[in-house]
């Protein structure tokens, strides 16, 4: 297998390994950690050496890990990458066991984020996300990161038979039509909660032990390397792990800077950023804030640092798409394999100023990477990112990137793995320059 392959699968793996943003988080913790990274705990007071690595968890499901410069922070600022750790999913509702025809197991579920609603249903899905259980602590009870990585649901379509306009726009009702089928019942005179059962037996816990749970499902098979060359990776969650993991090894595979380097992976991105770890919040601040602290800077060096600083805000571009070409700009049109995408927004829905692009720019061309770059339609309303949130809560230049797919939002993405050498290629530079 050739080195674009090997990296490839190397992010299809992360991938696979991290069903939901706990396990993103996880699966950071254990590569930065096979780094030689140090874990700072929030609640304790921070001793950080200059060439120092660490990293901070905030909810166990956004993470901030940071190489100190060797420089002078007030001097030589931050260099950030951001990105985040959800995708859009289906989350099971608390109280969520629904009978039907006395024999149907359903349970159910609300939808997160903006995902593409067709392309969940009649695919294995499996379960994952953290329980809560008693510990005879009311305020530190135990939180179990949990992924029952097995084929346990599937939300069944209707037969086209009774729904003949299944093929002309057939509207999607997500309390209706979306709920997973989880079991048949085999004794109708036993009554039990399915769900509860199964979440004790998978912890070991008796089912009084289980006080609460934020639970998702996904899509149980695996990403793999596709296309006639294979040029192609086809995997749940591109949007947005593959930046997660484009930034993490750029970060590990940086050489030494006088800048502080700053991977930031948040939380809560598809559904607004405006929760305790979300971009739209003081988390990413208040760790920029302890770095300079324990570098032992003034709050004035810290502004002075916010001035020489700049963040990449990495998600997802829409690359042009064979079958529906008019979809898309007629001169801003990136496509598959040709490189990360530079995004551009009059109304601001991507932060990409002429400075920050200029920056991005030359560390692509340092890098020998080709840049592509994006615009909406006029008449098309486009998506956004966190690079609003990290703009305006830091006011520093932030460039609005990510590499080109087919079908964001799906429950598969599709994208190029020359691609994802490209991006790892430049994150590194970026990191180093």
């Amino acid at each position: 297998m050739d080195n674009l392959k090997i990296k490839a699968q190397e992010l299809i793996d992360f991938i696979y390994e991290s069903p939901t943003s706990y396990h993103a988080v996880e699966s950071l913790k254990k590569r930065l950690e096979e780094a030689d990274y140090k874990e700072l705990n929030p609640s304790q007071e921070w001793n950080i050496e200059k060439g120092g690595k660490y990293y901070t968890v905030s909810g166990q499901s956004a993470l901030i890990a940071f190489k100190a410069g060797t420089g002078s922070l007030k001097e030589d600022g931050f260099r950030i990458i951001g990105a985040h750790t959800d995708s859009p999913c289906f989350k099971i509702k608390p109280v969520n066991q629904i009978i039907a025809e006395k024999t149907y197991v359903k349970l159910n579920t609300e939808v997160y984020g903006g995902p593409i609603l067709s392309s969940w249903f009649d695919r294995p899905l499996a379960l994952a996300g953290k329980v809560v259980l008693k510990n005879g602590n009311i305020f530190k009870p135990e939180e179990r990161i949990i992924n029952i990585n097995r084929p346990l649901m599937v939300i069944p379509n209707l037969a086209i038979h009774f729904n003949r306009e299944v093929n002309d726009g057939y509207k999607i009702n997500p309390q209706v039509d979306t709920l997973p089928l989880l079991a048949l019942i085999e004794n109708q005179l036993e009554e039990k909660n399915y769900l509860l059962e199964l979440l004790s037996k998978e912890l070991g816990k008796s089912e009084e032990d289980i006080i609460d749970f934020e639970l998702f499902l996904y899509e149980y098979e695996k990403g793999k390397i596709i296309g006639l060359n294979e040029e192609f990776m086809s995997s749940p969650r591109l949007d947005d792990l593959w930046m997660v993991h484009a930034g993490l090894k750029g970060l590990l595979a940086s050489s030494e800077n006088k800048a502080t380097q700053v991977l930031v992976c948040i939380d809560h991105e598809e559904i607004g950023s405006q929760t305790a770890q979300g971009a739209d919040s003081m988390f990413v601040l208040n760790i920029l804030k302890r770095i300079n602290i324990a570098l032992s800077g003034s709050e004035e060096d810290f502004y002075r640092a916010l001035t020489f600083s700049l963040a990449l805000s990495s998600d997802l571009a829409h690359g042009v798409h064979p079958n529906y070409l008019d979809k898309h700009d007629p001169t801003n049109r990136p496509v598959l394999g040709k490189g990360p995408v530079l995004k551009y927004s009059a109304k601001q829905k991507y932060i990409t100023t002429a400075y920050s692009a200029s920056v991005f720019a030359q560390c692509c061309e340092k890098a020998g990477v080709p840049l592509q770059k994006y615009a909406n339609r006029s008449d098309v309303l486009g998506g956004s990112t966190i690079a609003k949130f990290i703009a305006a809560n830091l006011c520093i230049d932030v460039v609005d990137i990510g590499t080109p797919i087919f079908g964001m939002h799906s429950v598969r993405e599709l994208g190029a793995i020359k691609d994802n050498d490209y991006v790892e290629r430049v994150f590194t530079e970026f990191y180093s320059a």
